[in-house]
């Protein structure tokens, strides 16, 4: 069962604020790429980033991973009603088992390079940046922790829809130098009653800007602009 068995029904709606700050971050990058070519996502998750990609850059196709078959249900249902969906295509599979395009206009990888290990990122890199074209942006965001420590939980975090809310929490414990083990934990509830509970678990390989920027540079992407949390390197 993929990580996100348990938890899918609560993440596009988690996300939906993050999306707010991220989205016109994003969108105002990616609208100086070139003009022809094909853009790549890695990770789409429930399509928050797909969608705001379609928006900021019209016309042309875009390519996509998302390996967890409960994430792609929704991605997919997303696509079909909006108006630019079928510029995309989605394929099943991880970030670095995507087919890459020839010429590539602009990468996103939102809230998902820490799924990958730092062999598996050096790889994707070096790939990406030989099919990227002049100008080509490739966006990171990078996510805590930067080192290998605990996370102890935070407050629950809640979005509303109908009558019920749902809340998520998470931990996290090292496995290694560069690795940790998140646990995430999500509710249900009515007023105060729970109707419902989810863990989710998963490994993540820690990173800050500053290293995410040091391995682009050593794939061939040198002078990376750090910007709070994002990374942006370009070809």
């Amino acid at each position: 069962m993929s990580e996100y068995g348990e938890s899918a029904e609560y993440l596009h709606l988690l996300s939906l604020p993050m999306w707010e700050v991220l989205g016109p971050r994003l969108a105002a990058i990616l609208a100086d790429g070139p003009a022809e070519g094909t853009l790549v996502e890695l990770g789409a998750g429930s399509g928050l980033g797909t969608t705001t990609i379609l928006d900021a850059v019209p016309r042309l196709p875009l390519v996509v991973a998302e390996p967890a078959a409960q994430l792609r249900a929704v991605l997919l249902a997303r696509l079909y009603e909006h108006p630019e969906g079928e510029r995309v295509t989605v394929h099943p599979v991880p970030a670095q088992e995507l087919p890459l395009p020839a010429k590539i206009v602009g990468v996103v990888g939102a809230h998902m390079i820490g799924h990958l290990p730092p062999s598996d990122r050096h790889a994707l890199f070096t790939a990406l940046a030989a099919r990227m074209r002049t100008g080509a942006p490739l966006v990171l965001n990078a996510q805590p922790p930067a080192t290998a420590d605990p996370v102890p939980a935070w407050p629950p975090f809640g979005v509303t829809c109908g009558g019920l809310t749902y809340e998520g929490t998470g931990s996290a414990v090292p496995t290694g130098e560069d690795s940790v083990r998140w646990t995430m934990e999500y509710t249900t509830r009515q007023g105060a009653e729970v109707l419902h509970r989810a863990t989710a678990e998963y490994d993540w390989w820690v990173h800050s800007p500053a290293r995410l920027a040091a391995e682009l540079a050593a794939a061939g992407l040198p002078n990376a602009e750090i910007d709070a949390d994002l990374v942006i390197a370009r070809r």
